[in-house]
C-alpha cells in the first residue's frame, strides 16, 4: 500500500556557505526559529536517486533555464546501512513552473518503488494517488528513464514560528554521491564528495515572500543567491556532461581549513556535447562510507 499523496508549492532561495559560517547562522535563527522535529541534532540523512534519458534531457533542460521543467527521483530520509525491501521512500516528481517549486509524492516500500521506476510496472494505489503514478510510469516508459546519479547529505532543518508558519531554512552538508551502485541498499559503497566538505548549501524556502528579517540576516552575512542543483553538480562532476555555468567550481570558494583533506581523483571521461568551450571539472572529493 502507498502513504498518500502530498504536493506542495514554495518558493526556494540557495546560498553557498562555509560549513563554520553555516552553524553561526543556524545559531542565529535558532532565535527565532524551531528546529523542524523531524531533524535531530547533528541532522538527518537525505539520499536521492535521479532517473534521467540516455541523453539527459532532464539535465539539459535545467542547463536551458526552461520554464517549466521536470524531475523524478526515489528519496530515503536516514541512514542506508540495512536498507531493503520494506523500508519507506518517496516517489517524487520536482518541477519548476517559473520560479515556483512545486513537488508531489508518494510513500511507498523500497521494493514497490523500484517496481514503478525500474521494472515499468503499474503498483497498487489509492484513488488520489492514480494520476501522479499514472504520470511516473508513463514518464519512465515514454522517456526511457533511467538511474543516473545518486546524491547524499547531512540536513539540518529550521521551521518559523507564529507569523513566520511556513518558513523553512535547510543546511545541507557533506554533499556526496555516486555514478554506479544505485540500490540504497549497497553495501560499502563508495561515494565521492561533488562540493567540497568544508562548504555546505542553505536554502530558505518559503510559501509566499521570504520575512524581511532573513533577507536582512543574508544581506548583512554578505551572502549571495546560487542556482546550485545538486543533481546538475553531480552528473557534472562524474563527468557525465562538461562544466556549465551552473558548477560550483573549487577555484570560486573560500579555501578548506587546513585539516581538512581533499584529494582530486579523476572523473570519467564526458561524452555528452557541451554549449560551452569550458572543459570539465576534475571532482574534488573525498572517498567515504555513507
Amino acid at each position: 500500500m502507498t502513504g498518500g499523496l502530498h504536493a506542495f508549492n514554495r518558493y526556494e532561495l540557495k546560498y553557498l556557505v562555509p560549513v563554520d559560517q553555516a552553524a553561526r547562522i543556524r545559531d542565529e535563527l535558532g532565535e527565532r526559529m524551531d528546529r523542524d522535529l523531524h531533524s535531530p541534532v547533528g541532522g538527518y540523512g537525505v539520499w536521492s536517486l535521479y532517473y534521467d534519458t540516455p541523453g539527459l534531457r532532464f539535465y539539459w533542460e535545467k542547463i536551458e533555464g526552461l520554464k517549466f521543467r521536470r524531475k523524478l527521483r526515489i528519496r530515503h530520509y536516514g541512514g542506508l546501512d540495512g536498507v531493503g525491501d520494506d523500508f519507506p521512500v518517496c516517489v517524487e516528481i520536482k518541477q519548476r513552473v517559473n520560479r515556483v517549486t512545486q513537488k508531489r509524492r508518494i510513500t511507498v516500500p523500497y521494493a514497490t518503488a523500484r517496481r514503478l521506476c525500474d521494472d515499468r510496472e503499474m503498483i497498487e494505489h489509492s484513488p488520489d494517488e492514480r494520476a501522479f503514478v499514472e504520470e511516473v510510469l508513463e514518464l519512465v516508459v515514454r522517456l526511457n528513464l533511467q538511474p543516473t546519479a545518486l546524491t547524499g547529505y547531512q540536513r539540518e532543518a529550521l521551521v518559523g514560528r507564529d507569523q513566520d508558519v511556513g518558513l523553512r531554512v535547510t543546511f545541507d552538508r557533506r554533499i556526496r554521491g555516486r555514478d554506479r551502485d544505485f540500490h540504497f541498499g549497497t553495501p560499502n559503497p563508495e561515494n565521492r564528495f561533488t562540493i567540497p566538505p568544508h562548504m555546505s548549501v542553505m536554502e530558505i524556502k518559503v510559501n509566499e515572500r521570504a520575512p524581511y528579517w532573513i533577507t536582512d540576516l543574508a544581506a548583512r552575512r554578505n551572502l549571495n543567491l546560487i542556482r546550485v542543483s545538486k543533481y546538475v553538480q553531480s552528473v557534472e562532476a562524474f563527468g557525465m556532461a562538461p562544466r556549465s555555468v551552473f558548477h560550483v567550481r573549487e577555484e570560486d570558494l573560500p579555501p578548506a581549513p587546513a585539516s581538512t583533506p581533499m584529494p582530486v581523483p579523476t572523473p570519467r571521461t564526458a561524452s555528452t556535447p557541451s554549449t560551452t568551450n569550458t572543459p570539465t571539472t576534475p571532482l574534488t572529493t573525498e572517498a567515504l562510507r555513507p
